[in-house]
């Protein structure tokens, strides 16, 4: 199959390396300067399993001509509109579609501009960033790759994909509830995202002061409550895992979106926090906490633009 890869950033360029690396026919879809830093440096990937680098195809939006038969999408959601139109040239008849975004929102909007039949729902649970070279950085050693029929069908393109993208380094798997597994992944990096911008610090640094513990649970609460009111209640291997994360003592975990904030760029927040907060006054939650982070965020951006950022 042909696999076209929507930029070549930290997750795009993740998964879309260890595929060339494979032998896979991938080419990624990037603008002039990353295409320049491409032709000269190669994409290089930084990893707890080994480091490497490959010289991989790549095209940009004025040369992209032929339908791919699947289409990665790994941009940042305030990226997908601009995006979508770039890469629209590449979606025919049969492709298929898959977004790794964090959140939900992106869902309606490919729907809305490609047709349901193409969009398959997807999630990555990998840790990794570039760095100021442009080497993708993986922090940490999880790798996953989720996906599957946004109805919950196990279907034959989900099953080929699934061989597709089963390369050493990608743990992938089609799975037959997908959005189960997308609403999980929603409540944990809202947690995650709000209290660690709330409060400018990682797991570890908030478990070490007092009621910090608190607050994190208080916080994961309110996102399980209006992920159980949409119908997708978190499971209880969800539940484990999540308490087991949000306690482990020093752990330096903190969100993407905090990392945004301290380099002073622009931030997922409407996409993440924003859209939790919004389903809760939908469903007639009350969500303090996270209202209170999706405040404190909105603020930063409100200066952040102020500033010329």
């Amino acid at each position: 199959m042909r696999v076209l890869v929507i930029g070549a950033g930290a997750l795009g360029g993740y998964y879309g390396a260890r595929m060339v690396r494979a032998g896979s026919d991938v080419t990624f879809l990037v603008r002039a300067r990353r295409a320049e830093q491409l032709q000269k440096n190669g994409l290089q990937v930084v990893s707890p399993h080994g480091d490497f680098a490959v010289q991989p195809k790549f095209v940009q939006a004025n040369d992209l001509k032929d339908p791919f038969d699947v289409v990665l999408v790994g941009v940042k959601s305030y990226s997908l509109d601009d995006a979508m139109t770039e890469f629209a040239p590449a979606i025919g008849a049969n492709t298929m579609i898959l977004p790794i975004l964090n959140g939900l929102k992106h869902i309606d909007a490919l729907t809305a501009r490609f047709g349901a039949a193409r969009v398959l729902g997807g999630l990555a649970n990998v840790s990794a960033g570039l760095d100021a070279d442009g080497r993708v950085v993986q922090f940490m050693a999880n790798q996953t790759i989720a996906f599957g029929e946004v109805d919950g069908a196990l279907s034959e393109r989900a099953l080929a994909l699934e061989t597709l993208l089963q390369v050493p380094g990608i743990d992938a798997r089609a799975s037959e509830t997908i959005m189960h597994d997308m609403w999980e992944k929603f409540v944990q990096l809202s947690t995650v995202a709000g209290i660690t911008c709330l409060m400018r610090a990682s797991i570890g640094d908030i478990l070490a002061v007092p009621n910090g513990e608190q607050s994190i649970f208080r916080l994961f609460a309110e996102c399980c409550t209006v992920a159980t009111a949409s119908g997708f209640e978190p499971r209880a291997p969800f539940i484990e895992f999540d308490r087991k994360l949000f306690t482990t003592q020093g752990s330096p975990l903190k969100a993407s979106m905090l990392r945004d904030i301290e380099r002073g760029s622009i931030t997922e927040a409407e996409h993440i926090l924003g859209d939790m907060a919004n389903r809760a006054r939908t469903l007639g939650i009350d969500t303090p906490l996270l209202d209170l982070a999706r405040a404190h965020v909105a603020a930063y951006e409100i200066g952040r633009r102020g500033a010329g950022g």
